[in-house]
């Protein structure tokens, strides 16, 4: 999800620091910081290709090949300003993602993971993708999620989440089954992003919505 400023919430849009985004001119980026996340953005699956509606595969092999291709999801996160990648996103079907909700904490890579339990309670968010440049939609989820899985060295991983952390996991593992946000969105939204997708234009609910 990318960080998507607007002026509500620290993470940076209505609500939710989005996987993906474009942070907009206001946002006060310095152009080194621009020119990187261009650069990150160029190694990014494009909405349109295949893989992104591919569901990904278990990973059985925890080796340094493994460990290195975490490291390069990191480093593409973090300069391309979002706070979750899946592996399909850069090119891999392999059940993968890595996260970092807050700035204060080191990034996290979670393997295989499933979705354990979601909570009854739910909340609608904007929610951007980096694989759906300027483009947002908003997204119904749950509030609190638990999700298993494993780090890079097999080791069995729960994590409780809620809010912000929450959503952003459910997001990267819709990923890894091949969902996207627009398949999320309410009708009239993903007709407006599609419309906008096909004419290169932005888009975003209207404020009626």
């Amino acid at each position: 999800m990318s960080d998507e400023p607007e002026t509500v919430e620290e993470d940076g849009t209505t609500g939710v620091a989005l996987e993906d985004g474009e942070p907009p001119a206001a946002a006060g980026l310095d152009e080194e910081t621009l020119r990187r996340r261009e650069a990150a953005l160029a190694q990014v699956v494009q909405y349109g290709d295949p893989v992104l509606k591919s569901r990904a595969s278990q990973i059985s092999e925890f080796d340094q090949a493994l460990s290195d291709e975490i490291d390069r999801m990191i480093v593409l996160m973090k300069a391309s300003l979002g706070v979750g990648l899946a592996a399909n996103q850069v090119g891999k079907l392999r059940r993968l993602l890595v996260f970092q909700t807050n700035a204060d904490v080191e990034p996290q890579a979670l393997l295989n993971p499933e979705i354990d339990w979601l909570s009854e309670e739910t909340e609608p968010m904007i929610e951007g993708c980096l694989s759906i440049p300027r483009v947002v939609v908003e997204v119904e989820r749950p509030l609190y999620a638990r999700v298993r899985g494993q780090d890079k060295t097999g080791a069995d991983v729960l994590i409780e989440a809620s809010g912000h952390e929450a959503r952003v996991l459910q997001h990267e593992i819709d990923h890894l089954n091949g969902v996207l946000i627009l398949d999320r969105a309410e009708r009239s939204q993903r007709r407006g992003a599609l419309k906008a997708l096909r004419r290169g234009e932005s888009y975003s609910p209207p404020d009626d919505e």
